[in-house]
Order: structure tokens, then C-alpha cells, then sequence
């Protein structure tokens, strides 16, 4: 009788208890980080500078999702460009992905000049004490262009020069290509590096909600809301703006470009979004979209490491859709009379310079020269407009940085359907998620 109780199994859980860790893990990563949002700026809010405190425990977060993009880069191309198993694809497919962000770009920009001139954000804007801030000269596209190709593809590796590392994956997989035979034990290397990076970044996003909520709060506890009013119309203009282009202009590439619903599109992205929302910066969120495009999305590894990064250097659309609002911003504050054609080679310049803007926060301050010096704006004035905006860049930056996401997604998405490399049911099974 005693042996018999030993051997029976133990009692079941009373129903309606878990183990924590199950009932933690057990919800969407994306509704954990969206809740870790709303919290981190109310304990911002009242918390206020003290919130500093909390800076350590963001930038380790953005330290370990940086960490993982120049390796991650690098294996997920070369293995996407081997498995393609012809070189011409990827010629197609690289068109097709830069037309398409030209496109999305071009019209982004245009958003930003239709807005900024219907709400006036710059005009009566006082400037007396904004503290001038000189940006360095950006790099002309000639210089651009010269630096895809690197010296040193290790090096290269090392200062996360991401075009550089795309030229040189995509070489290394076009030679698995050629190589044939003799290619497939790399292809196979290749393919398994790309597994276990993926499954690094799932580690490293489940610390995502303690991330985001540090970052936020220190946002929060350092500007607060109330420092948004002093740009209240320009800050208006950035969520209109961005709004537009992620859920019409986005929107249309998917519904019309991929024919595919869109529900399941934003609930598949919203873990890069939040991220990119709280990182401000679409370099540091290029390994969580890679991994949604696959893991939620149905994108082949084929498309997702051949599209995202690309988009992650120069798919900028809510940069180009600020930089155009600062332009106009100038323009009206220093009562510069702008004609259609000036729009016209405002709006061409942007988005040329907005595919060489560094994928970092702030980053779009630093092309803003090129783009002012088109409408007459000199170095001076232009100091003026940066130490202006400088202060309250952050929070914008946070805004503009979720067009920037959703615009690589939807365009991987759309590729992906053209060249028959989505999984529709995979990406339809997140309708309900």
C-alpha cells in the first residue's frame, strides 16, 4: 500500500494556476513590450530625472540587438543569395526591391512637403534661443557609392559599414552559386550560421520588454511630454505623416502590391515596431524584422536576407518624410518663398540623401545641409535649425522611425509574393494572434 502511494503521480495544479514564468512566456512578445511601454513612461512621468537610473538596463538591450547585426548581415545574405541556386534571380529581385523603395520614399517625401505646407509648422517660430549646432558636410554619393566596396570585408565586419557587408555577402553567395558542388558544404554552413543567429535573436528579444521599458522611461523622465508642446505643430505634422505612409502607403504595397490582407501584417510586424519605436533606430531593429518576416510573416530566408537589410540602409522613409518637414519647417521660419520647381528639387534631393542617412537615431540631422542648401539655407541658418530642433529630436525620432519599419516589411512582403516565396498560411495564421 505505501509502495503503491510512492509510485502514484502527484496531485494535478489547482485549475487556474501557473507557473509564472509559463504565464509570462505565455503572452505574445509583442503585447509584453507594448505593455513594458505604457508602463516605462508612466514611471518616466512621475519619476522624472531619477528615471536616468534606469539608462544602464536600455543600453545593454541596444548594445545586444546591435551586437547582432553585422554577423547576422553577413550570414543571412550569403545563405539567402546560395539559396536561390541561381546568381540572375538575385539581379531581378534587387531591381524590383530598389524600385520599389524609391518609390515609397518618393511619395513619403511628398507627404512630408504637402503636410508641412497645409499646417505651417515653421511659420512664427521664434529662434532667438536656440543654441546653433554645426553637423558635418554628409558624404557625397560618389563617396557613398566608392565605400560599398570594402578594403577590408573584416574590418568592415567590425564598424558595421552595412552596405560593405552586403556587397560582400552577396559576392560570397554568388560564388556558393557558381561553385556548384564544391559550394554546398559552405551553402550548408551558410544556412546553419543563419539558424543559430535567429535563434540568438529570439534569445535576445525576450529581454525586449525590460529594454523597451528603460528606454522609454529615461525618454520620458528626461523630456517629458510637456517639452513636445514647444514644437507641438512640427510634432503634429511627424504623426500625420507617419501615420499616412505606414497605414495607407504601406498598406497599399501589401493589399495591392502582395494581395494579401493586412491585418495579419501589422499584428505579424508588431514586435519590430515597437522596437523600432523604442531603439529609434532601424539598424538595431534589422534582426527582430528578419526574424518576424520568417517567423510571422511566412518570408523565405531567400527574400528576408536579401530585402531587409538592404531596406535597413536605405528603405528610410519616415527620414525622408522629416527631412522634408524640416526643409519646409526652414523655409517658413527664415520666410524663404519656395516655387514649384523648388519643391520639385527639394523633393528629388531628399530622396537621394535619405538612402545614405545613417540608420541610427538622430540621423537625419546629419543630411539636412545637403538638403536645405538646395532652397538657399546656408551653414549658419541651418546650425540654427538643428540646435533648434535637437532638444526635442528624440521623441520624433521615435515617430518617424516606424514608417522606416514597416516600409522594409511590406516591400519583403510584396517581393516575397512576386517571386512565389511566402508562405500565404503561415502568414494568414496571424490574423488571430
Amino acid at each position: 500500500m505505501t509502495d503503491a502511494l510512492a509510485d502514484a503521480p502527484p496531485p494535478p495544479s489547482p485549475p487556474g494556476r501557473r507557473n509564472p514564468l509559463q504565464a509570462w512566456f505565455g503572452i505574445s512578445l509583442w503585447k509584453r513590450i507594448l505593455a513594458a511601454l505604457v508602463v516605462g513612461a508612466v514611471v518616466g512621468y512621475f519619476w522624472g530625472e531619477g528615471a536616468t537610473s534606469l539608462k544602464w538596463m536600455g543600453d545593454i538591450f541596444v548594445r545586444l540587438i546591435r551586437m547582432m547585426v553585422a554577423p547576422l548581415v553577413f550570414v543571412i545574405i550569403a545563405s539567402g543569395v546560395a539559396q536561390l541556386g541561381d546568381a540572375r534571380r538575385l539581379g531581378g529581385i534587387g531591381v524590383k526591391t530598389i524600385a520599389m523603395y524609391v518609390l515609397t520614399t518618393l511619395i513619403a517625401v511628398s507627404i512630408g512637403l504637402a503636410i508641412a505646407t497645409l499646417l505651417g509648422p515653421g511659420v512664427g517660430a521664434d529662434l532667438h534661443n536656440a543654441a546653433p549646432q554645426a553637423v558635418a558636410p554628409p558624404k557625397s554619393p560618389a563617396e557613398l557609392f566608392i565605400g560599398i566596396v570594402p578594403l577590408n570585408p573584416i574590418k568592415a565586419l567590425a564598424e558595421g559599414e552595412t552596405l560593405a557587408i552586403i556587397f560582400f555577402a552577396v559576392l560570397v553567395g554568388a560564388g556558393v552559386i557558381v561553385a556548384g558542388k564544391d559550394g554546398e558544404p559552405v551553402a550548408r554552413l551558410l544556412a546553419s550560421a543563419s539558424e543559430v543567429m535567429l535563434r540568438i535573436v529570439g534569445f535576445v528579444m525576450e529581454a525586449a520588454p525590460f529594454g523597451v521599458f528603460a528606454l522609454i522611461a529615461v525618454v520620458m523622465g528626461t523630456n517629458g511630454p510637456e517639452t513636445f508642446l514647444h514644437v507641438a505643430k512640427l510634432g503634429v505634422c511627424v504623426i500625420i505623416g507617419a501615420a499616412i505612409q505606414t497605414f495607407v502607403t504601406h498598406a497599399a504595397v501589401v493589399r495591392l502590391g502582395a494581395w494579401l490582407p493586412l491585418l495579419p501584417f501589422y499584428r505579424g510586424c508588431m514586435d519590430a515596431i515597437l522596437v523600432g519605436f523604442s531603439t529609434s533606430s532601424s539598424s538595431a531593429t534589422l534582426p527582430v524584422a528578419i526574424r518576424v518576416a520568417e517567423e510571422n510573416l511566412g518570408i523565405k530566408p531567400s527574400i528576408s536576407s536579401t530585402v531587409l537589410p538592404l531596406g535597413a540602409t536605405i528603405g528610410m522613409d519616415g527620414t525622408a518624410m522629416y527631412v522634408a518637414m524640416l526643409t519646409m519647417f526652414a523655409a517658413q521660419a527664415f520666410g524663404v518663398p519656395l516655387t514649384l520647381a523648388d519643391y520639385a528639387l527639394v523633393a528629388i534631393t531628399t530622396t537621394i540623401v535619405a538612402m545614405g542617412v545613417a540608420p541610427v537615431p538622430s540621423g537625419s540631422l546629419f543630411v539636412l545641409a545637403a538638403v536645405l542648401a538646395t532652397i538657399g539655407v546656408g551653414p549658419t541658418q541651418t546650425a540654427i535649425i538643428v540646435g533648434f530642433i535637437l532638444p526635442f529630436d528624440r521623441i520624433l525620432d521615435m515617430i518617424r522611425t516606424v514608417p522606416n519599419v514597416t516600409c522594409d516589411l511590406s516591400i519583403a512582403t510584396a517581393v516575397a509574393r512576386w517571386e512565389k516565396e511566402i508562405d500565404v498560411a503561415e502568414y494568414l495564421s496571424k490574423k488571430d494572434v
